[in-house]
């Protein structure tokens, strides 16, 4: 029960982190492009990822895993679409769009064959439905996420829970780096302090810290159920945008919120009576 309760306070986290990216990422997008913004990004949070990477040789040996390499780029990629996306829209509007999300990991959760239960079903719909009032799909950046949670679930266990994110970032920036040079050549380096802070929270807090919390909490609560969590991102972006970027409240902004948190308190609620996932091996130590 204790993993469970750490396992949701890290995915709330992960939810919170990732949807300060959005109105992080629009003041940025001020004075850099999406890609550049992108790769600039990840430069900050593979290098807050460098010491749990390569402190172990087992660590490093994620590097070589295939799996490995192919999540971490399909990470990096999707950020870019996303991204590119808010570079067109408004920060409410862009946060919304990942509202779908938590129906797409239930739907893989359940080919996989992992268990989800009614009244967790019921908070999926609840939550994705109320992120559809606000904004039509992105299915381009969703399908890249959705395929970066699938293949992670099938790389090597890491020796830590800090290693796994560490390498998934730092591949990402590996794989960005040619396609934001090839796309709009070197990134600008002469930006204002606002827009340097802006991006290095999006590293370290919206990036490494936000990927660390799903990855350690999801595998003990089910993708399902952790999935829910990712409305918390479209959630905190949109009240951001309205905030703190003039975006205007409607109907279904204020709907789709409530329904969101709706959502995500029925999951949880359903999930409450469970046992945790049945980790055969104990948890890896925090590096």
């Amino acid at each position: 029960m204790q993993n469970k309760r750490l396992a949701f306070i890290a995915l709330l986290l992960a939810g919170v982190f990732w949807g300060a990216g959005f109105p992080l990422g629009k003041v940025a997008l001020r004075e850099i492009d999406a890609a550049h913004m992108i790769l600039l990004r990840l430069a900050f949070a593979g290098l807050a990822a460098l010491p749990f990477a390569l402190r172990r040789p087992q660590a490093r040996a994620l590097f070589r895993a295939p799996v490995v390499l192919i999540s971490g780029a399909l990470y990096g990629v999707a950020f870019l679409v996303q991204f590119e996306g808010l570079a067109r829209i408004d920060v409410s509007l862009a946060a919304l769009l990942v509202g779908a999300m938590p129906a797409l990991i239930a739907i893989a959760a359940r080919i996989m064959g992992e268990p989800v239960s009614r009244l967790s079903w019921i908070g999926v719909i609840a939550a994705s439905a109320g992120a559809a009032l606000g904004v039509a799909l992105s299915l381009t950046a969703l399908l890249l996420f959705l395929a970066w949670i699938i293949i992670s679930r099938r790389a090597p266990k890491p020796p830590t829970n800090m290693a796994m994110p560490a390498a998934t970032v730092i591949v990402a920036a590996a794989a960005i780096l040619p396609v934001s040079f090839v796309l709009h050549g070197a990134p600008p380096l002469h930006l204002s302090a606002g827009a340097w802070a802006a991006i290095a929270a999006q590293g370290v807090f919206c990036t490494f810290l936000a990927t660390a919390g799903w990855q350690f909490a999801a595998p003990r609560v089910g993708n399902a159920t952790a999935g829910v969590f990712v409305n918390i991102e479209p959630l905190i972006g949109a009240v951001l945008g309205v905030s703190l970027f003039g975006d205007r409240l409607t109907l279904p902004l204020v709907l789709g919120g409530l329904l969101i948190i709706t959502g995500s308190v029925v999951v949880v609620l359903g999930e409450k009576g469970t046992l945790a996932p049945d980790l055969t091996e104990p948890p890896a130590t925090p590096a």
